[in-house]
């Protein structure tokens, strides 16, 4: 249950504390870069562990097999992320274009743990939206939908789309936040049966 509100505290910290970065712009990743990067590199390291068990948790009750796997994903995707540092995306750190004209390898391997931890706590929300009270359904299939659609929309303001870039940071922070409350919540769920 800590994983997600202790990632957040985190990484609105070490956000708030950089003069140069924009919340409102620059993503998450990117307060992985520079002489304190190794705080939000921790971070992702610590809720990526933190997920692990809970996976292993809901593998262990009994949860279906396929809900446990994915939420196993989202928790590699996180190690990932923290493992492969970020490029530098929308300016920041100062004095990077918006965009580099092409990946580097750890750039690459983050985005790609990243893509692949956020399509599997998509279906983790779908799976186990079948492992519950109607409600409990309700809120899991409405949380896979808004946090895939604000994922979709923050990975278009990365890569520049003048509609949403200026707004980046605040269209993932707001994926992050359903995706961590609903994975707050299935955690609750677990300990509480």
């Amino acid at each position: 249950m800590a994983a997600g509100p202790l990632f957040t505290a985190v990484y609105l910290w070490e956000g708030a504390r950089r003069a140069d970065y924009r919340p409102l712009r620059h993503p998450v990743s990117s307060l992985a870069l520079g002489r304190a990067g190794w705080v939000q590199t921790v971070n992702f390291l610590l809720a990526g562990s933190l997920t692990l068990l809970l996976a292993v948790g809901l593998w262990r009750d009994g949860y279906t097999r396929w809900g446990a796997l994915l939420i196993g994903a989202w928790g590699v995707g996180l190690l990932g992320a923290g493992a492969f540092r970020t490029d530098p995306v929308s300016g920041y750190p100062p004095g990077t274009p918006d965009r580099l004209p092409k990946y580097t390898r750890v750039g690459a391997l983050h985005d790609a743990f990243s893509l692949g931890g956020f399509l599997a706590l998509t279906l983790a929300c779908f799976v186990l939206a079948a492992s519950g009270s109607a409600p409990w359904a309700v809120w899991s299939v409405a949380s896979g939908v808004v946090f895939a659609a604000m994922t979709a929309l923050a990975g278009a303001a990365f890569d520049q789309d003048q509609r949403w870039a200026d707004l980046g940071g605040l269209i993932q922070r707001g994926a992050l936040t359903v995706g961590w409350a609903w994975q707050s919540l299935l955690a609750a769920r677990v300990l509480w049966a």
